[in-house]
């Protein structure tokens, strides 16, 4: 098993939980400031998911991905 596949996985987890803080703090958002800093951490989490799609591909690719 490779360990490296549970950091990805987590990236995952974590790029998932971005998207949601973003979408829960722009429904509370007052101003401009706010929704600014919700449209970081979204663009942030598309990132961070994008990434651990190209690592995930490239594992598969090698026999490395654990499913």
């Amino acid at each position: 098993k490779h360990i490296c596949n549970n950091y990805i996985k987590d990236a995952f987890k974590l790029s998932r939980e971005l998207m949601i803080l973003a979408d829960e703090g722009e429904q509370s958002s007052i101003d401009d400031g706010c929704i600014l800093l919700y449209s970081v951490i979204r663009d942030c989490a598309y990132r961070i998911k994008a990434e651990a799609d190209r690592e995930k591909t490239a594992h598969q690719n090698d026999g490395r991905w654990d499913d």
